[in-house]
């Protein structure tokens, strides 16, 4: 069978439904379950046989276009998710994680992106797939921890502090590798490690931000925990700019960044 985006959307239910399952028993029970488990990581695995499949359909990594990498935060939400769960125990975590992959899913049936097969001579390098798939995994993380922020800012509990840290470190250090693949990249194609790109603009300040997080977490210069929670929304709309909201300003037009390009 040729594995390609007119038969995404039956890997999707498949994963979606397996996702649903394990979000609605992990709701319900205490402690970890092993059937949210289960039906979670089986939710993964179909995902990505989807991706590898369309790996070897388009003879190449599919992580040039946008609705590709949105395929990446996906399969990363998911596996997040249940990291988080796993670690923390959180019972709500997978719904989230679940929605968020879901809506990026949707998108992608809508909105599939379908570009020809080719990669641009920048991208034939072997910095492409660990820069944009560290990204991605970075993304993931992170936007468990923005969940971790809504949900503290409604409950006010330390622990959601606790556990955002850990994500933020996490996510943050694998931000922080991408920038530097990226950089190394740039040097190796265009000569040039940092060249103020719309999109490294926003990378940066994403960056920013949840070093800014860190440190006030560290240093302990905070009043109230809703400035951290608010740090954690900041950095995810911020990511969320970085990641696809910079292809559509004026100035980015020229960016080697766009996903649109063909």
């Amino acid at each position: 069978m040729t594995i390609n985006w007119d038969i995404f959307y039956i890997f999707t239910i498949a994963s979606v439904i397996l996702w649903i399952i394990s979000a609605a028993t992990s709701a319900t029970r205490n402690g970890i379950s092993k059937i949210a488990v289960t039906t979670s990581l089986a939710g993964s695995i179909v995902f990505l046989v989807f991706i590898v499949g369309l790996w070897i359909y388009l003879q190449r990594p599919p992580l040039r276009t946008m609705g590709e990498t949105r395929l990446w935060y996906s399969l990363f939400m998911g596996i997040s998710g249940l990291i988080t769960y796993l670690r923390w125990k959180y019972r709500w975590i997978l719904s989230f994680s679940t929605l968020l992959s879901t809506v990026f899913c949707i998108i992608n049936i809508l909105k599939p992106e379908i570009h020809d097969q080719s990669l641009m001579p920048a991208l034939q390098s072997i910095w492409f797939i660990p820069h944009v798939t560290v990204y991605m995994f970075s993304y993931s993380v992170l936007g468990c921890a923005f969940i971790i922020g809504c949900i503290g800012l409604k409950k006010h509990k330390e622990i959601y502090t606790t556990t955002a840290d850990k994500l933020v470190y996490t996510g943050t250090a694998f931000l922080t590798i991408g920038m530097l693949t990226g950089a190394i990249w740039a040097k190796d194609a265009w000569g040039n490690y940092w060249s103020w790109d719309p999109k490294e603009t926003w990378a940066a300040i994403t960056w920013t931000v949840y070093l800014l997080y860190i440190h006030i977490r560290l240093q302990k210069t905070y009043k109230s925990k809703k400035l951290l929670y608010g740090l954690l929304i900041a950095g995810f709309i911020s990511l969320q700019m970085c990641w696809y909201g910079v292809n559509y300003l004026p100035a980015a037009q020229k960016s080697v960044h766009l996903y649109n390009r063909e």
